[in-house]
């Protein structure tokens, strides 16, 4: 590290006075204002048929799907999903009785050129930060590519993407790829 540049500081590193702290209930990364993005997680039966189903619930909405991941299971899949406006779709999803859990993910423009990913893993393994997972965005925010992406610490991998000149996304910059 050379002179100048502020570190990143971990949770045990933050300054805090413990002696005149109050009790506060526990804040998640979107009451914190970080650029994150909701990915829903539904839980389908592995049956023919059912991600056609799970699609065609949106045909008449104006709510696009931005990105989708399917994992599959011996007895279920789960289709990992992000929508351009998460609180309407997750609506449309419980009230067509799917199972949903919200997890709080990273959209990162991805640099131009060719080597693109590679700059991407270069830049978190340089942070020490690991991927849980990651896939693609169908669309392109910003008019350019995109990933969706899990990491170890989401505040760790924002200071990191961010010093090395990323354009970290946020559900706002997936709301207005749709007038793009």
């Amino acid at each position: 590290m050379y002179a100048g540049r502020k570190k990143c500081l971990g949770p045990t590193e933050w300054p805090i006075n413990w002696g005149t702290m109050d009790i506060e209930p526990l804040e998640t990364a979107e009451a914190h204002d970080l650029p994150t993005v909701r990915q829903q997680s539904v839980f389908v039966e592995n049956r023919v048929g059912q991600l056609m189903h799970l699609t065609k619930l949106f045909g008449t909405t104006e709510i696009r799907i931005v990105a989708v991941s399917v994992i599959h299971c011996v007895d279920c899949a789960i289709c990992r999903m992000i929508f351009d406006d998460p609180d309407r779709a997750y609506d449309v999803l419980t009230g067509a009785r799917f199972q949903v859990s919200e997890t709080e993910l990273l959209v990162i423009s991805l640099p131009r050129g060719k080597r693109a990913l590679l700059q991407t893993w270069a830049a978190l393994l340089g942070g020490e930060i690991s991927i849980h997972y990651t896939y693609p965005l169908l669309t392109r925010p910003k008019g350019a590519p995109a990933i969706a992406l899990l990491p170890d610490s989401i505040e760790q991998a924002i200071c990191v993407l961010r010093e090395r000149g990323f354009d970290v996304l946020d559900q706002a910059d997936l709301l207005d790829a749709r007038h793009q």
